[in-house]
């Protein structure tokens, strides 16, 4: 190859690279760009933290529980997925409702997953902040995520697992003959019962409300209505395993009439049309269909059936809903009459079934009565206070503005105190008791730089005198040259404080008012002959400042009347220099007032200053 055509094929195979290579990096770029945009999508797919108070959150609670009351009514349906042919005297599988059940089942499971996958994204209340209160919702997503992992989160992926689905669709077709219909009986019921009591055991949580996306009942029809539901679930399941127990019975019955001519590989018929399996030996299935020990398995007298005897023609019915229907009535009497009318058969199973029934029935009812009754008259309270307040505001033609404000306020402080008035249950206890209690409650005010440095002796004076506040959203709690009636100490929630200085922001564990109170209480005060103090009447305080909340509030407050006693109690204690820097120290009142002077000083400072400058300059000049 000669100089010239080695360079042309060199610039070739270059125009040829330099294709390539853009043709490459096209491709990566497009390919760089999708995977961006895809994982933006995503991204903007993914929720952001939700509080489990706001309305969305609640709506699709009460959605969840009534899909996971569909999946425990749907679970028991398995059961009547299995019958009796008559005329073949073989089990078979309900291939056309068992399709339709999954489907249901697979619609609950995945509202379920989808449920999971909120939790990840839902706000809860920390257990060490709700001592006293509502409590403090927790935002950030890694302790969301690790508070559910160490809560429910297996217990809900144990239940979203479709374990009925997977035993239908791919473990039961391996099994074929006489033990097919053995192990679908067995697996199938324990693949249900197995999630079906965890299942329930969430819906209960959810409905208590004592997790955080449990719900309260807010109404008398809807509080009516689940326990209905409840008593109709009971019948459900009871009828369900009622039925399921027979065609035990039923398949017992077949197996000990076929073991002496050796035909049980006909007990199964798998949908119902697999007869083909046995056209290789229409001899042997005609004999079977034909023989009396078969047949007597489905007359009164052929076999001890006890309290399973009128369910034994209705596992030959081809109707689903007959054998349904039938099971659910059956269940309903014997909740009604406590299973006395049951004479059971001696097969130690179905004597236990019975014994275990009537302890369960008895306890069942005994309990939920109880609980009921307690709980109804909980559940009451709120929607008749609801009611009061309507009446009342409609009563006195309140604006809308002011209903609705009144309406947060009472759902505020029906959170924060659960609709329990806990000054009047401390007032039934022993002294000794209520003050460990008010100690626990209130631990959170040693953070409290005023509170580090009392005697044990005036914090309970002070505990005893602290009274619970709610606030909300936009709520003005003292106003400027308004009269300073309470010293209060923030628990929850952020509040905005306005002067002359400037604006600052305050939070738990922060004076967020009253505290010049002390000192106004300290100075009107003064010491009589016999050592005791003497109140000194003069002008009531007022404030320089304005303090708004920015968000809803939890608060204790000190009324001046409390306070000007805890003043003439412990004086010479509150006077104490420490005491007093730690109040001057949190206060804005305080902060305002020395920088105030500080401004005033250096003021005087620079005016001294400037005159002795003037004055120098004055002499030099002359």
């Amino acid at each position: 190859m000669t100089y010239y055509h080695y360079d042309e094929a060199k610039r070739k195979a270059s125009k040829s690279s330099g294709g390539f290579d853009s043709f490459h990096n096209a491709l990566f770029e497009d390919a760089e760009g999708w995977a961006k945009r895809f994982s933006s999508y995503i991204c903007s797919c993914i929720p952001c933290v939700m509080n489990p108070h706001a309305k969305v959150v609640q709506l699709w609670n009460k959605f969840f529980v009534i899909s996971c009351l569909v999946a425990v009514f749907v679970d028991p349906l398995f059961f009547f997925l299995l019958g009796v042919q008559w005329d073949n005297k073989c089990i078979v599988l309900n291939g056309t409702m068992t399709t339709t059940i999954v489907v249901f089942r697979c619609v609950t499971d995945f509202m379920y997953i989808l449920h999971i996958l909120l939790q990840f994204r839902l706000a809860y209340i920390a257990p060490e902040s709700s001592v006293v209160g509502a409590g403090d919702l927790v935002d950030n997503p890694k302790e969301i995520a690790l508070n559910y992992l160490q809560g429910y989160f297996f217990i809900d992926l144990f239940i979203a697992i479709p374990l009925p689905q997977i035993m239908i669709l791919s473990i039961l077709p391996q099994f074929k003959g006489s033990s097919a219909a053995y192990y679908a009986k067995t697996h199938l019921s324990a693949a249900v019962f197995v999630q079906f009591i965890p299942r329930l055991y969430r819906i209960l949580t959810m409905r208590g409300g004592q997790s955080s996306t449990g719900f309260i009942i807010e109404s008398g029809w809807a509080y009516f209505n689940m326990n209905l539901l409840a008593y109709m679930l009971s019948s459900h399941v009871i009828g369900s395993c009622w039925y399921l127990f027979e065609l035990q019975r039923v398949n017992q019955c077949l197996r000990d009439g076929c073991h002496p001519v050796d035909m049980c590989n006909f007990m199964d018929c798998g949908h119902g049309d697999e007869f083909h399996n046995f056209s290789s030996n229409m001899t042997r299935w005609n004999l079977w269909k034909n023989n009396i020990n078969a047949a007597n398995c489905f007359s009164r007298d052929g076999f001890d059936y006890g309290i399973y005897l009128k369910a034994v023609n209705l596992t030959t019915k081809d109707s689903i809903v007959t054998g349904y229907v039938y099971s659910l009535f059956w269940g309903f009497q014997q909740i009604s009459t406590l299973a006395g009318n049951q004479a059971p058969s001696y097969f130690i199973r179905e004597v236990l079934f019975t014994i275990l029934a009537l302890l369960l029935f008895g306890l069942l009812i005994g309990n939920m009565q109880d609980f009921l009754q307690a709980l109804g008259r909980r559940r009451l309270v709120k929607p008749l206070r609801n009611r009061d307040v309507e009446l009342w505001m409609r009563h006195r033609r309140l604006l809308e503005e002011l209903q609705r404000r009144v309406r947060q306020a009472e759902r505020y402080n029906w959170a924060a105190t659960r609709g329990i008035d806990g000054e009047v249950m401390l007032e039934n206890l022993p002294e000794d008791l209520q003050r460990d209690i008010r100690h626990h409650l209130f631990e959170f005010m040693k953070k409290v730089r005023i509170f580090k440095l009392l005697d044990v002796l005036i914090l309970d004076t002070i505990y005893e005198k602290l009274r619970h506040k709610t606030y909300i959203q936009g709520s003005k709690i003292l106003s400027r040259d308004g009269l300073v009636k309470r010293m209060t100490f923030i628990m929850h929630g952020k509040m905005l404080s306005e002067g002359e200085d400037g604006v600052v922001g305050l939070g738990g564990g922060d004076v967020c008012c009253g505290e010049e109170l002390l000192a106004w209480c300290l100075g009107n005060s003064s010491p009589n002959k016999d050592g005791k103090r003497i109140r000194v009447p003069g002008q009531r305080l007022h404030s320089n400042r304005t303090v708004k909340c920015l968000t809803n509030v939890e608060a204790f407050a000190l009324e001046a009347t409390d306070l000007e006693e805890v003043t003439r109690l412990f004086a010479r204690f509150l006077r104490n220099p420490q005491v007093q820097g730690a109040i001057r120290y949190v206060s804005p009142y305080w902060r305002s007032f020395a920088a105030t002077g500080i401004q005033v000083a250096w003021r005087y400072r620079k005016k001294c200053i400037t005159r002795d400058t003037n004055s120098r300059s004055l002499r030099s000049t002359k």
